[in-house]
């Protein structure tokens, strides 16, 4: 729950376990992040350890075996995943191809822009995306300028967690080159949006011009305790002899 009564400071929230507290069992919850970069470590840990389940993520991938969203897969707690790539988690696998993991697979662009839709209160949209293969099984199409395109539909979520780089206690982030990715998308998405940060500053510290998301997208805000970073796939550069 919030701190103080401080408008200035009224998101702002102890860490991670406070953060995701009221999360229940069902929920559904878009999920920041790219791989594993700009992941919500901390706050995917929290909700690791208070072990709620049957939930519905939205995330454009479920991290690795053991880090990121992959130790709630682990820990048997998402029901479904709605995603774009997958192929990085070999629990994923196991769990979808024995029945136990429902999967909706999204092309990327459709993905991120299921979310920013969704956000801006755009209930769906049409796109070519998809056409003509299994993503468009069951959906609406219609031909525009002798093209046809698939109706998609919006997403919003329970809850959002993202990852930024500085924040406001006001709930104004900014994120940080590629682990900007998926993050200020998902951040609109959620009705309620919990965001960490490395760096959390008091408000008019921002410049405002640098604001990636608005803080009235933001409902909780906490500084990281500490963030692993891990490097998904660690590649160097062979030197000839």
């Amino acid at each position: 729950m919030p701190t103080s009564r401080d408008p200035a400071s009224a998101k702002t929230v102890e860490g991670p376990a406070a953060a995701v507290a009221d999360v229940p069992a069902g929920a559904s919850i878009a999920v920041g992040g790219f791989g594993l970069s700009g992941n919500p470590e901390t706050a995917i840990q929290a909700l690791r350890d208070l072990g709620v389940g049957d939930l519905t993520v939205v995330s454009n991938n479920c991290g690795v075996d053991d880090f990121g969203l992959g130790i709630l897969l682990a820990n048997r707690q998402v029901r479904k995943m709605v995603s774009s790539y997958v192929g990085e988690n070999k629990i994923f696998e196991q769990q979808f191809l024995s029945g136990e993991l429902e999967v909706e697979l999204v092309p990327q662009g459709t993905l991120a822009e299921r979310l920013r839709a969704g956000g801006a209160g755009i209930p769906a949209f049409y796109t070519p995306a998809g056409v003509g293969t299994p993503i468009a099984d069951g959906k609406e199409t219609r031909e525009i300028d002798g093209r046809e395109y698939l109706l998609e539909h919006g997403i919003t979520t329970d809850f959002a967690i993202v990852r930024a780089w500085k924040g406001d206690t006001a709930g104004n982030l900014v994120y940080r080159k590629t682990a900007r990715n998926f993050n200020p998308l998902v951040a609109t998405a959620g009705r309620i949006t919990i965001a960490e940060v490395e760096e959390l500053v008091p408000v008019g510290e921002l410049d405002p011009d640098h604001v990636h998301t608005p803080g009235i997208y933001v409902q909780r805000i906490f500084r990281s305790p500490g963030l692993e970073k891990r490097i998904e796939r660690r590649t160097v550069r062979e030197v000839a002899a």
